[in-house]
Parts: C-alpha cells; sequence; structure tokens
C-alpha cells in the first residue's frame, strides 16, 4: 500500500490539499469487446482523418522511431514496446494508480469550463483515465488516441460514446479543426518534438477550442536521479543518464504560446508516492511503461551498483517509517485557440486610474485645518 500526498505549488509558497491511500497510423480497433461502450457508428474515421495521413502515418510511425534529427531524444519504438509490455502483465491495474489520480485532475479541470464539448479528443489515452471521469452532459463523443494497441483494448468504461484510434502523438491523423477539446494526460513527456505536437494540437482545434493537458516534468524522480548517479560515480567513477530529460515549468508557457495558444495557464502539482524501497520505485515505473527510452540510455546497471544506490536513496531520503519518497512534478496546461469572441487584453497606454492611486481608494478625503 502507498501513500499519495498532494501539493499544489504556488509562486508564493506551497499548500498541501489532499491525502489519499492509493493501491498497490491510424487504426482503428473493430476487435475492441462492446461492452466496453466503443462506439464507431456516430462518425467514420475517415470523417475525421485527414486523407494525407491516412496514407502517411504508417510511414510516419516508424520515421519516429529512428535515430538522427535534431529533436531525437527518445527511441519511438522503445516507448511502444515498453507500454505495450506494460498493458500485457495481468495485474497491470495495481500500477495506474499515478496515471488514475492525474487522469481525475484532468477531468476536474475539463469540468471548471462552463461548456459541453460535442467532439473531444484524448492525445495518449492509455486506458482512458480522463474519460472514465467525465460525463456525457460535458462531452458528447470522445477519439481516444494511443501510440499502444494493447492499452486501447483495455480502455475503462465511460458514459459516453468512444472511438478509438492508435496514433502516434507525434503524427496526429486529423483534419485541422475538427476538435472542441484536446485533453492529454502523462503522455507528451516522451514527445521528441514537444513544440511541433502542440502545435499540431492547436491545428486540431476548432477556433475558441480548449488544449487542457498534464505532463510530468520539473524535478521529477530527482530522489532516483541523484542515488544512481552517486552509486555510478562511487563504484565507477563515472555515470550515465537512466532518468529521462524533463521539461522545465519556466519553458512550458513559452512552448503554449509559440504554438499559437492564448489566454495560457500552467501551475504544477507535487506528489509524493512512499515505497518499500529504490526497488519498488523501480519496479512500478516498468509496471507504468515508464521506463526510460532515451536514446542514450545505458542498456545495463551493474548489481553493485544498484545496491549502492538503493542504500544511498534510503540514506538521504529515508523516512523514518524506512519508507523513501518518490516525487512526481506533474505540470498542467491550458491553452485556448484564438477566436475574436475571447477577452483582449487593452491597448498600452489606455488606462486612466496609476497604480499609486490605489493606495488612496477607500480613504476619505484630507481634513482641512481651522
Amino acid at each position: 500500500m502507498y501513500t499519495l500526498a498532494r501539493k499544489r505549488v504556488f509562486s508564493d509558497g506551497c499548500i498541501c490539499q489532499t491525502l489519499r491511500t492509493c493501491m498497490a497510423k491510424s487504426t482503428a480497433l473493430p476487435e475492441v469487446s462492446s461492452h466496453r461502450n466503443i462506439s464507431t457508428r456516430l462518425m467514420k474515421p475517415e470523417q475525421i482523418l485527414s486523407e494525407s495521413h491516412y496514407r502517411l502515418l504508417r510511414c510516419a510511425r516508424h520515421l519516429s522511431g529512428r535515430p538522427g534529427g535534431a529533436m531525437n531524444v527518445f527511441d519511438r519504438a522503445m516507448k511502444r514496446q515498453q507500454k505495450k509490455w506494460a498493458a500485457s502483465l495481468q495485474d497491470s491495474d495495481k500500477y495506474d494508480y499515478l496515471r488514475a489520480e492525474i487522469g481525475l485532475r484532468v477531468a476536474d479541470r475539463v469540468y471548471d469550463v462552463a461548456r459541453t464539448f460535442p467532439l473531444a479528443l484524448d492525445v495518449g489515452c492509455g486506458k482512458s483515465y480522463i474519460a472514465e471521469h467525465l460525463s456525457k452532459d460535458i462531452v458528447e463523443r470522445f477519439f481516444l488516441t494511443d501510440i499502444c494497441s494493447n492499452s486501447l483494448r483495455l480502455q475503462r468504461q465511460s458514459e459516453m460514446p468512444t472511438h478509438c484510434v492508435q496514433a502516434d502523438e507525434e503524427f496526429l491523423p486529423f483534419k485541422e479543426n475538427t476538435f472542441d477539446l484536446v485533453v492529454s494526460s502523462l503522455s507528451l513527456h516522451w514527445i521528441n518534438d514537444l513544440p511541433g505536437a502542440l502545435r499540431q494540437i492547436q491545428r486540431v482545434l476548432k477556433p475558441d477550442g480548449v488544449f487542457i493537458g498534464a505532463m510530468v516534468g520539473g524535478e521529477t524522480l530527482y530522489e532516483l536521479r541523484c542515488s544512481l548517479q552517486l552509486a555510478e560515480l562511487e563504484r565507477e567513477g563515472g555515470f550515465s543518464p537512466h532518468v529521462s530529460p524533463y521539461t522545465a515549468v519556466t519553458d512550458l508557457g513559452n512552448l503554449l504560446g509559440q504554438a499559437g495558444f492564448s489566454m495560457l495557464t500552467v501551475d504544477v502539482d507535487e506528489i509524493q508516492v512512499h515505497y518499500p524501497g529504490m526497488f519498488e520505485v523501480m519496479r512500478d515505473l516498468q509496471g507504468m511503461g515508464e521506463s526510460n527510452c532515451a536514446w542514450t540510455r545505458r542498456p545495463i546497471i551493474h548489481r553493485d551498483t544498484l545496491l549502492a544506490a538503493a542504500a544511498i536513496y534510503k540514506e538521504m531520503y529515508g523516512n523514518e517509517d524506512g519508507t523513501v519518497p518518490a516525487t512526481f512534478d506533474i505540470l498542467h496546461m491550458i491553452g485556448w485557440k484564438p477566436h475574436e469572441s475571447q477577452a483582449k487584453p487593452a491597448q498600452r497606454g489606455s488606462a486612466n486610474v496609476s497604480f499609486a492611486d490605489l493606495s488612496k481608494i477607500g480613504k476619505g478625503p484630507p481634513q482641512q485645518q481651522s
């Protein structure tokens, strides 16, 4: 049993909000059983997918896993295999606690938008961790995409009719101005070209459509990263990266703005999960399909190095009860596709009140001396 603590990080500090306990290219999938509430009759794939993507997506999926190129950090073919292996586990549900929690938080942000979305898209849906928390009053029809077909076959129950599409997040096979809402949860941190992926999301949104997403970033898993580095330095005289690089929260707003989004909102949730030891952390990451897939990853770690890293982990970060924490920084983002009906900032210099006069509000007129 793992304890999961939630903190929302603001500019002026951290506020602990809740404590919870958690138990420890485009191919439609007609073989998915109908009892999972999947409907493919409401809209045909060719009505949503652009014809060019229909022809080129298979080639694009192979290109995304090839080394080379300025923005090729992750082996996408390896990530597909990792997720496929994780989804094939008989007890795969017990590793879903983090994805389920973040899916709930993303869905909560969708409810904050006071409107109904006729057509929505989930980019990197996994087992549809967001859709299970949404009602048909909010989203009328839902398209679910993921790089792994095994995850799509295991999608969870939802109220609204859904259509499964196997597609790489780096190559969205949809027409421009198609969706009213695009969501994503814990998928974008494995994208090689994140600016390009955000531009694609902005492209498939209708004007005044909204993108609501969450991704791992910041100082995620810094405990594991530092422990492995120190152990390798001590045992082998050098170290190599074993934890994937993550996007900084300070860069996310700029990336959204460059992709063409407006009225941006970015915030961070810090989640700590407590485990018996380092090896349990690594086991659960593997069960989540979150193992490192960077091209520069080292294929093996020596046994002595692992034992030393586990000891360092417990010594530096261990709790009094013998457990060790693993920290996940979840970057939440909201961006809107521009539309003429949206509120716009006033022209620079048009203000008729000075900030210097704000301190005088509520004060009476100055008293005259007799």
